[in-house]
């Protein structure tokens, strides 16, 4: 069976456009988290995120593209670009039907739908963009990424909420393994607008603290909600013997995935991230003691915190492996928090050091766990990242080094 390796990442997140940058400020411990600047939000219970600031479609996009698309769609168009020119393609290397996309949603395109929606009910029908039609869709980065490039491979998308990135990085796998020998994959969000922070606000699980070192604090004392972002991250994910065979950097293998639904509340059955953690070490044929870091999903909340923990300490022991959030840079991504996790992991295995979790001094005596909170120097031959979602979604990865 293929072995499904990483050999290109491209980021776009608030504290840092393109992966070396934004590892950088990782490292460093810069927070991107403010107040909103795309929209007036002072009338809203909650009001700081994760804004990516000086970004100019115009000056990596066609300008014919632009108009097109959601802001969402042209970070994902952009970050692809950045993970394949990582990856060192030269043209030619795959045929179109050799490559494939697949991507996660959440949102979708909330931007640009409200503008258009505007349109509609201020000037009319014949006012709304004919990109409406699409450009709002969830899977829309999918289709932009395969026709920007050519990649007439097996393509699709996933929707999990926050899960839904590891989700489709595990879809790319599945595909490799099945013979497709390269799948760009990952997860994009911008939904930083009236009507996508209406919808956000609605959950009734963001913070609404005021104070950007204080508002989101997960396994802290009096965890209070998080702060959400935009940004995701594109990888490229290849089969291994061809990724060799073209002499392409490897930044690490997929080892492996699991995935699992919580129970109903009415149930009170345990929750499923624990049964997702030890599928992906079984699919990985690795014992809990070979993990060398815990990338989190850190929702926020003392109950899911607490859930995660639990599931955590579970597995490995209380206190017995790192465990680090560094999402608290940037705030949750939704779709584009898992493969913007799996790439502080790919980076952290290269450089042997972890990333930290800010604005935490330290996690509460409860949890149990070892929570990194400033950048922790360690070799690293595999890492677990875990993602949750609204509605009971849980994924978790296992990423290693080639041996």
């Amino acid at each position: 069976m293929s072995e499904a390796v990483v050999t290109g990442i491209g980021v776009a997140v608030p504290n840092g456009m393109g992966h070396e940058e934004f590892w950088a400020a990782s490292l460093r411990g810069d927070s991107a988290i403010r107040e909103v600047r795309r929209f007036d939000a002072s009338a809203y219970p909650a009001r700081l995120a994760g804004e990516i600031g000086d970004f100019e479609p115009g000056a990596h996009l066609p300008g014919r593209l632009v108009p097109q698309t959601d802001r969402m769609t042209q970070l994902a168009l952009v970050a692809a670009e950045w993970a394949l020119a990582d990856a060192g393609l030269e043209p030619g290397a795959y045929d179109s039907a050799e490559m494939g996309v697949s991507t996660a949603g959440s949102f979708g395109g909330f931007e640009f739908g409200q503008r258009e929606l505007e349109k509609l009910w201020s000037h009319g029908p014949a006012h709304v963009s004919a990109y409406m039609s699409f450009a709002w869709f969830y899977a829309v980065n999918s289709g932009q990424i395969s026709i920007r490039h050519d990649m007439r491979g097996p393509s699709g998308v996933l929707v999990g909420d926050q899960a839904g990135g590891l989700d489709a990085v595990a879809q790319a796998r599945r595909n490799v393994r099945k013979g497709t020998p390269l799948v760009v994959s990952g997860g994009m969000e911008s939904s930083l607008c009236p009507y996508g922070w209406t919808a956000r606000v609605s959950g009734g699980e963001l913070s609404t603290g005021d104070d950007v070192h204080d508002a989101y604090r997960p396994f802290a004392a009096g965890a209070r909600g998080h702060v959400p972002g935009e940004g995701g991250a594109m990888l490229v994910v290849e089969d291994g013997e061809r990724a060799r065979a073209r002499g392409a950097r490897v930044y690490g293998r997929i080892a492996g995935c699991g995935a699992t639904f919580d129970p109903a509340p009415e149930r009170e059955a345990e929750p499923g991230l624990r049964r997702a953690v030890e599928d992906a070490l079984a699919d990985a044929g690795l014992e809990p003691s070979a993990v060398g870091v815990v990338f989190a999903d850190g929702w926020g909340t003392v109950a899911a915190d607490r859930t995660e923990a639990k599931a955590i300490n579970g597995v490995f022991g209380p206190g017995a492996v790192p465990v680090t959030v560094p999402k608290t840079m940037t705030g949750r991504l939704n779709s584009g928090a898992g493969p913007v996790d799996l790439a502080w992991a790919l980076l952290a295995m290269r450089d042997g050091v972890i990333p930290p979790t800010v604005n935490v001094p330290e996690a509460a005596s409860e949890y149990g766990i070892d929570l990194v909170t400033e950048p922790r120097h360690r070799n690293l031959d595999a890492a677990l990242v875990l993602a949750r979602g609204e509605g009971g979604f849980n994924s978790a990865m296992v990423l290693s080094c080639l041996t």
